[in-house]
C-alpha cells in the first residue's frame, strides 16, 4: 500500500505543481542525464544530454495521468523508462534524417510499470536513492540552526575530530556531540520522508537500511549511519560537479 507522502507527491505532480516538478528534477536531474551520457556512448553530446533531461521532464508531465504506481514499477524504474524512450525517440529522428525522411514520434510503451526496463541496475539504483539522501540532507540544512548543521558538516561531512570542531566554534566537546546527535536525528526523520515520498513498492522502502542508515536506530548504529551519509554525500557531490562540469561544456 502507498504511503501518504507518496500517493500526495504523485497528486501533486498531476495537478501541475511546478514545485513538485522543480523538487522532482533537482533531485533526480543529474542522475538521469549522467544515465543518458551512459547510453549514448559518445554519439551524443552534453547539449544534447542537456535538452534531452528536459523533454524527459515533459514527457514526465505528459504520462503522469496515466501512471499506475499499484502495477509494481519501481520510482527509479519510471524514470529510467521515460528517459530511454526521449533518448530512443532522439536516435531513431536521427537515423531518419540520416535517410532523408521523417518519422512520427513512438508513443511511450507502458509496459515498465510492471516493472520491466531494460538498463535498471544495481548501479543506477544506488544512484538514484543516493539523490534520495541528498534531497534530505538539503532539506535538514534548511531547517536546522546554522550552527548545528555545521557541525554537522564538519563532524561528519569533512570528517573533523570533535575536539577540532569544538576548538572552532569555541564550545565543549560534550556541546559539540549533543547539537551533532540533534542534527542526525532530524537528517533520519527526512530520509525516511524523502524515502516514503519517491517509494511506490516495499523494496524502496526498506533501501535505506540495506544502505547502513538505520532509521529506528540504536546508540550503536549512530557511526555507521554517520559514515555511510558521508560517503553518499561525496560521491553526490561527484556526481553533480561532473553534471556541472558537462552542462559548461555544452553551453
Amino acid at each position: 500500500m502507498l504511503s501518504s507522502l507518496t500517493t500526495g507527491f504523485v497528486s501533486r505532480l498531476r495537478a501541475n505543481d511546478q514545485a513538485a516538478w522543480f523538487e522532482l528534477w533537482q533531485t533526480f536531474g543529474p542522475v538521469i542525464r549522467a544515465q543518458l551520457s551512459k547510453w549514448g556512448k559518445g554519439r551524443i553530446g552534453s547539449q544534447t544530454v542537456q535538452d534531452l533531461s528536459q523533454e524527459t521532464l515533459a514527457a514526465l508531465s505528459d504520462s503522469i495521468d496515466r501512471f499506475d504506481p499499484t502495477r509494481g514499477a519501481r520510482f527509479s524504474t519510471w524514470l529510467l523508462a521515460i528517459a530511454k524512450h526521449v533518448l530512443g525517440d532522439e536516435m531513431d529522428r536521427r537515423n531518419a534524417q540520416k535517410r532523408g525522411g521523417n518519422r512520427r514520434p513512438v508513443e511511450l510503451d507502458e509496459r515498465w510499470m510492471a516493472g520491466r526496463v531494460e538498463g535498471v541496475d544495481e548501479a543506477y539504483e544506488a544512484a538514484v536513492f543516493r539523490a534520495k539522501v541528498e534531497a534530505a540532507i538539503r532539506m535538514v540544512e534548511k531547517e536546522s540552526d546554522f550552527t548545528d548543521f555545521a557541525i554537522y558538516r564538519m563532524r561528519v561531512l569533512d570528517g573533523a575530530s570533535g575536539k577540532d570542531v569544538a576548538a572552532s566554534l569555541g564550545l565543549s566537546e560534550p556541546t559539540i556531540s549533543r547539537r551533532l546527535a540533534k542534527v542526525r536525528d532530524l537528517l533520519r526523520r527526512r530520509v525516511a520522508q524523502v524515502i516514503a515520498t519517491y517509494s511506490f513498492t516495499e523494496e524502496e522502502v526498506a533501501e535505506a537500511e540495506r544502505n547502513g542508515l538505520e532509521l529506528n536506530p540504536t546508540k550503536a548504529d549512530d557511526a555507521l549511519f554517520d559514515e555511510s551519509v558521508a560517503e553518499i554525500y561525496h560521491r553526490q557531490m561527484e556526481l553533480r560537479q561532473r553534471d556541472e562540469e558537462a552542462a559548461r561544456m555544452g553551453g
